[in-house]
């Protein structure tokens, strides 16, 4: 029998990153340090840490056989077949630096089959929320994408040149041509291009249409997944596809999407 989400698996979702993007905002104003994880712009706090806590102890609580991967090394191997996969708190860099750009965001899903593809697993519901504009963004398999409670309507099937495209491509990808040249291929087919440093706050927009396209490489779950979710239950498209050793990340409208996936895979 294939996992499903509840109706209270959606409630619970909404609760739990609202409370991650509550704490994390209340520690902020108390004052917090970050230490570097990858690099200068890949920081973690102190909020980070205690958000993702809050999120697995209240989940081990509610959903003891559900599964569990934080961006922060929460881990736990389910037996229901559905994991939770949490950001505590996604754009960390903006975060600390005292932008609003910043979310809290967690996805259901399912343990991927034999068949399925390991880096894009079927994604039950998504829950993102950005505290400082107060905006909680729901959606997922069956249940319509809404924003604060109201339905998100689904976005005109505009092409990739008549529209914004969120994307993100760390320095020091720049040297790698490999990586470079699909991304430039992509991203000079579109209107514009914003870079703001959260995948799940950019997803978001993607599903309200503030924003027509999303593209990324190597994204990890947990940056993909909540989006992914939204952005389908609101009536957009996502696609992953593999360039050169690279999986590329695509969401938006249908056109767009495959507009993106064809520049991708000729750069």
């Amino acid at each position: 029998m294939s996992a499903v989400a509840s109706p209270e698996d959606f409630d619970l979702a909404a609760e739990l990153v609202q409370e991650a993007g509550q704490l994390a905002l209340r520690m902020r104003s108390e004052g917090l340090t970050a230490s570097e994880k990858t690099s200068v712009s890949d920081v973690v706090t102190a909020a980070d840490r205690e958000a993702e806590a809050l999120v697995v102890n209240r989940l081990r609580q509610l959903r003891p056989d559900d599964g569990i991967v934080g961006e922060e090394g929460a881990s736990h191997q389910g037996t229901s077949g559905r994991s939770w996969v949490i950001d505590p708190v996604d754009g960390t860099y903006n975060f600390f630096a005292g932008s609003t750009y910043w979310c809290s965001a967690i996805a259901l899903r399912s343990e991927p089959g034999p068949h399925e593809s390991p880096g894009d697993p079927d994604v039950l519901l998504g829950a993102i929320y950005q505290p400082q504009e107060d905006r909680l963004w729901i959606g997922g398999k069956g249940v319509p994408a809404t924003l604060n409670g109201s339905v998100i309507a689904p976005p005109d099937d505009e092409p990739l040149d008549r529209l914004s495209a969120g994307t993100y491509i760390h320095p020091t990808w720049l040297l790698r041509p490999e990586v470079t040249g699909p991304w430039t291929a992509a991203a000079s087919r579109a209107a514009t291009i914003r870079m703001m440093g959260s995948g799940s706050c950019d997803l978001a927009r993607v599903a309200t249409g503030q924003s027509g396209a999303w593209f990324q490489h190597s994204c990890p779950e947990w940056d993909w997944l909540p989006g992914k979710a939204i952005v389908r239950a609101a009536g957009g498209s996502t696609a992953v596809v593999e360039v050169h050793g690279f999986r590329w990340h695509i969401a938006g409208t249908a056109t767009a999407v495959r507009e993106i996936h064809a520049a991708l895979t000729s750069g």
